[in-house]
């Protein structure tokens, strides 16, 4: 009797020991997986402010064409900068330094071409009187200000899915279930270095 007794408390005590594996694994996948959520939620946000910015420029060159038709080189480039920022589209599952950094580079040449623009508007002082012109800056502006906020706030998310990707015994589940690590938005080339100003 104490035998048979024996074998069905081991068995209790293997199906205890299963059940509660089986709880502590599904907390950590379902962590795992609203971390993941998390950045790509973040991610979405990013895109969101950059697409702010593509929205707001059709205007913004409206409005200095009206002033600077002579400048078609400059309209030009940043019609077809905002074109390609715009076709880049990444699914935040498929995050990767590549598609970041491709994503980055035609963001760069956006700002680049902008710059440009806002360049040639010196160049017209009735324009920078312009109270269209003026919103559409100030909107710019604070619109590049989200971006810059939002690209933070997507960094620190991406770290503390990455931290929990990497650490023990997450790690195992992680492999077990392919969460990879996303990448960071990092700072240009250079960007760790002074500008030197000469007079």
């Amino acid at each position: 009797m104490s035998n048979k007794y024996t074998k069905w408390v081991v068995i209790l005590v293997i199906i205890l020991v299963v059940i509660m594996l089986i709880s502590w694994g599904t907390r950590i996948y379902n962590s795992l997986v609203t971390l993941e959520e998390k950045v790509s939620a973040q991610w979405a946000q990013v895109e969101n402010v950059y697409q702010r910015r593509a929205d707001l420029i059709p205007n913004l060159v409206a409005t200095v064409k009206g002033y600077a038709e002579h400048e078609q080189e400059t309209f030009t480039r940043v019609t077809e900068a905002r074109a390609k920022a715009s076709s880049i589209t990444i699914d935040p599952k498929n995050l990767t330094p590549e598609t970041l950094q491709q994503f980055e580079q035609a963001q760069g040449e956006l700002s680049s071409a902008l710059s440009r623009l806002l360049v040639t508007v010196e160049q017209y002082p009735e324009l920078k009187a312009n109270q269209n012109f003026l919103e559409l800056q100030a909107q710019l502006e604070g619109t590049e200000n989200r971006i810059t906020v939002e690209r933070q706030k997507f960094n620190d998310t991406a770290r503390e899915y990455n931290t929990s990707v990497r650490s023990f015994p997450r790690n195992i589940f992680a492999g077990l279930f392919g969460f990879e690590r996303k990448p960071y938005f990092e700072s240009k080339p250079g960007a760790d270095e002074a500008p030197k100003v000469e007079f």
